[in-house]
């Protein structure tokens, strides 16, 4: 399955909306859209996971990678993300303890104010 990926600008932050299947195919081409947001200099981002159907290891790496990116530039990186399977992936992990996951866009741009 393919990776989809845009972004948008809402209240100051930089919405990343990824849909498909995070792999270790797909999971370059996330990095890359991430690092030319941060290089960009839109260092607080929010990741949208709603449209995600699978992700491995490879994909949180490239997750994990890229907030250790914007907290060394005083930036946030939260995910939102209600799909039961993929926040097993990351419980099962310890990431939901590294990550601020939220239910919505709007709770993960509200924590931003």
């Amino acid at each position: 399955m393919d990776l989809s990926i845009s972004s948008a600008e809402r209240g100051g932050v930089t919405v990343v909306h990824v849909g498909g299947e995070i792999d270790v195919y797909t999971a370059p081409t996330l990095r890359e859209r991430l690092d030319e947001q941060i290089k960009a200099g839109h260092t607080h981002l929010v990741v949208d996971l709603s449209g995600v159907t699978f992700m491995d290891s490879t994909g949180l790496g490239v997750l994990v990678g890229r907030l250790k990116s914007v907290r060394a530039q005083d930036g946030s990186l939260r995910l939102v993300c209600s799909a039961e399977r993929i926040l097993k992936v990351f419980a099962i992990t310890g990431l939901d303890k590294v990550f601020q996951i939220f239910g919505s866009v709007d709770d993960a741009v509200g924590a931003h104010a």
